[in-house]
């Protein structure tokens, strides 16, 4: 059995090291962060333990399932009908499911026709092989037609891509609607799941496990280097020292990756860094009122400049409304610089746009977080861009949420591929 470094205390780090301790390996984990989950952790919002950035369960997540009944929580992952709408020029409408749409005044019979067909195809669809070599925006147009993809979706795709966003996966967005789509009680109901007490539950659970299994997690460890002589992993460094290891599992952004392995041909450091990422500020509004009724609001108005809210509270029942808004956007983007301040007063603003009946006394509390790369830019035949997660170097697997593609980022897809990743060892 292994000696196994995982670098890395995200939801795949973390899976990773659960899988390996119950192989039999010997496992270490190393995260630079001061607690464990990455995007999945949690903080203290005045109060309330909640995710630093939002996360919910979808009816087709299964190795989430898997793994909740492994570690004997199961019985915390909870079901919510939930709604989405769309917010376009001062309006709301209702979304997702044939009665919107057959109701939705800004389409034609023949553009809701085929726009619901392709919907349905979608959903149906086992694999998107055939529109891989394709972008979003060609996809929806040939499908639905040129006015749908105006109007529903061309301003979403320009506010969380930019200069990006006529250059994204059609497999990647095709995806991301058959997993929300199949995530149905019934033709009329949309449900959604979450863990009681949030992700924390599920992140303490694989810590606690870790160590029960004789792992060891070194939080505030930065893994400075991944160490190899004769072609071979033979470890990582880090300010404390050097750790011999067998195999290491890095599961750090791919933007990262070049520079922790030194030994890498100029090659291979080339392909990680051709992977664009773009970063994030989400904003996180705790008010003493609902802003929607809907868990997922779209917005496409000219006079704000967010792509939705995500009303979190229409999902997991919290004691007050919580609300993030998240800004994705290349660091190039003047907004990248923005102080805390301005992006709460802008969202302070669209909330009240949203919902006129709010007023500054509702605002209790206020977070922004940042991440510096948290969305791969996933183009079309994005896989053949993608280095082997077996490396170059033996004993080596690098992979980050790109990985997961034609998935988007989720904690059930970074079960599935920590998992394989240790399969593989």
């Amino acid at each position: 059995m292994a000696k196994l470094a995982v670098i890395g205390a995200g939801a795949m780090g973390l899976a990773a090291a659960h899988y390996a301790l119950k192989a039999g390996h010997d496992v270490a984990v190393y995260e630079v962060d001061t607690q464990p989950g990455g995007m999945a952790a949690h903080f203290d919002f005045g109060g309330l333990s909640i995710e630093r950035y939002y996360h919910f369960i979808c009816k087709s997540d299964q190795p989430t399932f898997d793994l909740l009944a492994e570690l004997g929580i199961a019985g915390t992952l909870k079901w919510r009908t939930t709604s989405m709408g769309y917010f376009i020029d001062g309006k709301h409408y209702r979304w997702g499911d044939p009665l919107a749409l057959l109701s939705f005044p800004l389409l034609g019979p023949i553009d809701k026709l085929r726009l619901g067909l392709q919907m349905f195809l979608t959903t149906k669809a086992r694999d998107f092989q055939s529109i891989e070599h394709l972008d979003a925006a060609t996809w929806f147009k040939r499908g639905a037609g040129e006015k749908p993809f105006n109007v529903l979706w061309k301003r979403l795709l320009d506010l969380k891509f930019f200069e990006y966003a006529d250059n994204v996966s059609a497999s990647w967005i095709a995806t991301r609607i058959r997993r929300i789509g199949n995530s149905r009680q019934s033709l009329m109901k949309e449900q959604l799941g979450y863990l009681e007490g949030g992700s924390e539950t599920l992140v303490q659970a694989l810590a606690a496990d870790i160590t029960r299994r004789s792992g060891s997690l070194h939080l505030g460890t930065k893994v400075e280097e991944i160490v190899s002589e004769d072609g071979r992993v033979t470890g990582v460094r880090t300010a404390q020292g050097f750790f011999p290891a067998d195999a290491v599992i890095c599961t750090t952004p791919t933007p990262y990756v070049a520079g922790l392995v030194p030994a890498f041909t100029q090659s291979t450091k080339d392909k990680y860094d051709a992977i664009k990422n773009i970063g994030v500020v989400c904003v996180m509004l705790k008010l003493k009122r609902p802003v929607t009724r809907h868990f997922w609001l779209n917005v496409n108005d000219p006079t704000m400049e967010i792509p939705g809210i995500i009303e979190f509270s229409n999902l997991r029942p919290l004691p007050d409304t919580v609300v993030y808004i998240p800004y994705y956007m290349p660091h190039s983007h003047p907004k990248w610089g923005w102080t805390d301040a301005n992006f709460v007063a802008e969202t302070m603003a669209c909330v009240r746009r949203l919902n006129p009946a709010l007023t500054d006394a509702d605002l209790i509390d206020t977070h922004v977080g940042r991440l510096r790369y948290a969305q791969p830019v996933c183009e079309p035949d994005f896989l053949d861009k993608l280095p082997p997660v077996k490396t170059e170097i033996a004993g080596l697997q690098v992979a980050d949420t790109c990985y997961y593609y034609p998935e988007d980022r989720g904690i059930a897809e970074s079960i599935r591929f920590a998992k394989g990743m240790v399969d593989a060892l």
